[in-house]
């Protein structure tokens, strides 16, 4: 065996990988590069970058509950979550505040995947460079309200799912509160 073959070996596949990169397209392993600002690659639909609140029609339907439970489980500790109160001072069913903090988020979904009201889903929008991170990476909830159209825009799958089920759920307690209003015929009447 000669001293240094293996060098040579992997250097001829390295040529030829080189050399064949040129006749491939880039999705098969040929040349990758792409000139950023002019030429862009398709985003897959489950890419992940930060994320956002969904509002259904108005951004005042909001499924947004402040159920706190995002706010808890993500890991950098980068969201913020007041819940909002009636005059009498008990708590209501959406949020006051909502910040997250995007010099803090690491993208990694978790507040996605714990989310029992399908209110918060991650962006393709990653340009979001700015001069002063304290101040403008800082999202509140105006700046965090996108509408359904938009999730169905940017991941149409993944909000047809959400949809469906959220429209099942509503079904489900139609039928339910119509039985419930319905009067009972098989019962016999109570004694008084």
């Amino acid at each position: 065996m000669i001293f240094g073959s293996g060098i040579i070996r992997g250097m001829f596949v390295t040529l030829k990988n080189f050399a064949t990169s040129y006749f491939r397209k880039p999705d098969e392993g040929g040349l990758f590069t792409v000139e950023y600002p002019e030429k862009r690659i398709p985003l897959k639909e489950r890419f992940r970058s930060f994320p956002f609140l969904v509002y259904d029609g108005t951004p005042e339907n909001l499924r947004c509950t402040a159920c706190d439970i995002c706010a808890r489980e993500c890991p950098p500790k980068c969201i913020y979550v007041v819940r909002a109160a009636d005059q009498d001072g008990r708590p209501l069913r959406r949020p006051a505040a909502f910040t997250i903090d995007y010099s803090v988020c690491m993208n990694c979904g978790m507040c996605e995947e714990v989310c029992p009201f399908d209110s918060i889903f991650m962006d393709h929008e990653f340009e979001i460079a700015s001069q002063d991170r304290y101040r403008e990476l800082v999202y509140t909830l105006t700046k965090l309200l996108k509408s359904n159209e938009y999730f169905n825009n940017i991941r149409p799958r993944d909000a047809q799912a959400v949809d469906k089920k959220r429209r099942e759920a509503e079904e489900k307690k139609k039928l339910a509160a119509a039985q419930a209003a319905k009067p009972k015929l098989d019962e016999p009447p109570k004694p008084v």
